[in-house]
């Protein structure tokens, strides 16, 4: 049998192992072995280990445990609960005021942790009682709050992000910085939708009873900035350096985790229980994302060594399609893998398999990047995975399973119109890397 074919086989056993419920990491470290024997012999034992050690080595991956310790630390130290409290005060009088609420604090929880779960448990939380007792539409809040959570796989500084610069071999700083302009545009458009609803239909977000308005707007305006300003600092100072280049990821993402802990100190938020829960966590998804990028990155060289990839890019560009053709067909086979898989897989196991193609056809690899990252916000809101359903449903368990997954499935939808304005108009990601690195355009 060519091993060609053979890694189609490999692609095949892998889909149906994750399918069936193996675990990821070990399934693919077991199949990279078989097949890789079967393939070339021997030469797989030396490729296991030259892909695990490079992996060890990449200093940018040392990122990923910093950022999740500073994404866990600020999520306990409460700023989230403050800001919103004084925004929904502040918007007291607008129709929709929550759903406002919702996406502005979303949309900085997800600068100051990057973790989906996270955002998605405290904006439910936050903001599902004081929804049901206005009055507001279940699925239009399940919608709102479950797209707001997903805001943290796009906007900086996302682990996802920082896994996919080695993969793609582009500098993490170029994705931050392309990634800036789409996420808050994802913001605004869910804004507009919610206002633009709740404008044609004022029961979906009725403004709040006159007894839960402020009676001090001095009161409301301290909390807002209390609740602002510190995290806002802290995720601007490590991305900012990061960004204008003071600082490396690494560097940026343990200043950040420093800042956290002293945030954390000052807000007396923090004792020795809290503290060790937060590093027994960041190991737990540390371990997880980190193996995982070990394996699929052995994998990956045993697939690239059985000649599949060239193949299949052959067969693509024999085909004479025009290159956006082409592309449009590599996002929706993305966009569907996203429905049963998370975006760590797919990241890790599939972009890999398209990269030959996407770089013969000439795209910038910035702006795929980017492409990939905004079509993946859509994996959290696609049934039957779905996580963000399921974190939801676990905080506010009297919504229904049922009305979760209608509100998610209407932003789904403004999740794919801002991925269609981005293939459009590829300067929505690539003016502001251009504009910072010129020397690189």
């Amino acid at each position: 049998m060519e091993n060609e074919i053979l890694g189609l086989i490999l692609i095949g056993v892998m889909l149906f192992a994750i399918f069936v419920g193996f675990p990821i990491s070990f399934t693919l470290i077991f199949l990279g072995f078989v097949f890789g024997w079967i393939g070339f012999g021997n030469v797989v034992f030396y490729l296991m280990t030259f892909q695990f050690s490079s992996v060890m080595l990449e200093q940018t991956l040392a990122a990923v445990p910093l950022f999740i310790f500073m994404g866990i630390l600020m999520e306990q130290a409460g700023l989230m609960e403050r800001l919103f409290q004084a925004v929904q005060l502040m918007l007291s009088r607008v129709r929709g005021s929550l759903y406002l609420a919702v996406l502005f604090v979303s949309t900085i929880f997800a600068a100051a942790t990057g973790i989906v779960g996270a955002s998605v448990t405290i904006l439910g939380i936050m903001a599902a009682k004081t929804m049901n007792r206005s009055g507001y539409d279940v699925r239009m809040a399940a919608g709102t709050i479950t797209a707001g959570g997903t805001l943290g796989i796009l906007i900086p500084p996302s682990i996802m992000l920082v896994v996919m610069g080695p993969v793609l071999e582009v500098p993490v700083t170029d994705l931050f910085a392309a990634a800036v302009i789409p996420g808050v545009m994802m913001a605004f458009l869910y804004a507009f939708y919610a206002l633009g609803r709740c404008w044609l239909n004022p029961e979906l977000g009725p403004a709040l009873p006159v007894e839960e308005r402020a009676e001090s707007m001095a009161h409301v305006w301290k909390e807002f900035l209390l609740g602002l300003v510190p995290p806002s600092l802290l995720v601007f100072s490590a991305l900012g350096s990061i960004m204008f280049g003071f600082a490396t990821p690494t560097e940026g993402a343990g200043c950040g985790a420093a800042g956290a802990l002293l945030l954390s100190l000052a807000y007396r938020r923090l004792s020795f229980p809290k503290l060790q829960e937060a590093l027994v966590k960041t190991l737990e998804i540390s371990a997880l994302i980190l193996i995982l990028v070990a394996a699929s990155n052995f994998f990956g060289a045993v697939f690239s060594r059985l000649g599949t990839p060239t193949m299949l890019t052959e067969l693509l560009l024999g085909l004479d399609l025009p290159p956006m053709l082409t592309l449009i067909l590599i996002m929706a086979v993305i966009f569907l893998l996203g429905w049963p898989l998370e975006w760590v897989p797919i990241v890790l196991i599939i972009v890999p398999i398209l990269l030959p193609l996407v770089d013969q056809l000439g795209f910038s690899l910035v702006w795929f990047g980017i492409l990939v990252a905004v079509n993946l916000q859509t994996a959290w809101l696609s049934p039957p995975v779905a996580l963000s359903a399921y974190f939801l449903k676990g905080v506010v368990p009297e919504w229904d399973l049922r009305d979760i997954y209608i509100g998610m499935m209407q932003f789904m939808v403004i999740q794919l119109i801002g991925l269609i304005l981005i293939m459009i108009f590829p300067e929505i990601a690539l003016w502001l890397p251009e504009y910072l690195y010129p020397s690189k355009s």
